[in-house]
């Protein structure tokens, strides 16, 4: 009797054992699924856009840089005429384009030449990743996210909204290894991000256009909004376009 007692504990010990193995392959293949389900997901959120080929800048039109610097001002009220795809090349390239293709260095200086500002690009057609060495706007998702940009009330919000261009400018921490901490990083890449868009006023400025960068954002829901990573920290947005 002892015997059997003693075999039926050991059937037992390796059924369990069995099932513990067999709820393993299925968890694995669970999390497969659902691994290849977000993949496929994600690589269809825009798969109804297309990269956009920007034109080389144009480095002969517009005012003087002193005219330029005069003329800078702020505005909240925009025109809901498009930009032509030559505007949009010559803003993309003047706000942190490559004007040194042998380093690869840019228009906006950054610390360290860390590079660590990319500018996405909301538009009605959908969001886009200002590839600044390709020169191209790669599709990031098939959503007008303009109106996420003026989620807090603010001054002339409708019209801000309206605007055909909204720079969103998101600071990638995981290229700041060289600093400690998120302050450092926070203080490094505010600056850097000024200094872009800077350059996206004084190109509009000399080329009729206006524009307004904002910081009143609702950075956590439009983070969501952009599927951005947790290292990825949105700093400012820019609205562009032309004048009512």
């Amino acid at each position: 009797m002892r015997d059997r007692n003693d075999e039926d504990k050991k059937n037992r010990s390796v059924v369990k054992k069995v099932f513990k193995i067999l709820e393993g392959i299925m968890l694995k293949k669970i999390l497969l699924s659902v691994a290849i389900i977000f993949c496929f997901v994600s690589s269809s959120i825009a798969a109804d856009l297309s990269p956009i080929k920007l034109f080389p800048p144009d480095m002969k039109g517009g005012k003087s840089l002193m005219q330029s610097l005069q003329e800078r001002k702020t505005s909240r009220s925009f025109n809901t005429k498009k930009l032509p795809i030559e505007v949009l090349s010559n803003l993309l390239w003047s706000a942190c384009g490559i004007n040194r293709p042998d380093s690869g260095k840019r228009t906006a200086p950054s610390a360290s030449n860390r590079q660590e500002i990319d500018v996405y690009v909301a538009m009605e057609e959908g969001l886009y990743f200002y590839n600044a060495k390709a020169h191209v706007l790669e599709p990031v998702l098939k959503n007008d996210l303009r109106k996420n940009t003026t989620t807090f009330p603010q001054p002339s919000r409708s019209s801000v909204e309206g605007a055909p261009l909204q720079l969103i400018y998101v600071a990638d921490y995981s290229k700041m290894s060289v600093y400690t901490n998120d302050e450092e990083k926070k203080f490094y890449s505010a600056a850097d991000t000024g200094f872009i868009a800077q350059n996206v006023y004084l190109y509009c400025s000399s080329e009729g256009l206006v524009t307004g960068v904002r910081g009143l954002v609702d950075r956590d829901a439009l983070s969501k909004n952009m599927k951005l990573r947790d290292r990825q920290k949105i700093v400012l947005v820019q609205a562009v376009g032309y004048p009512e």
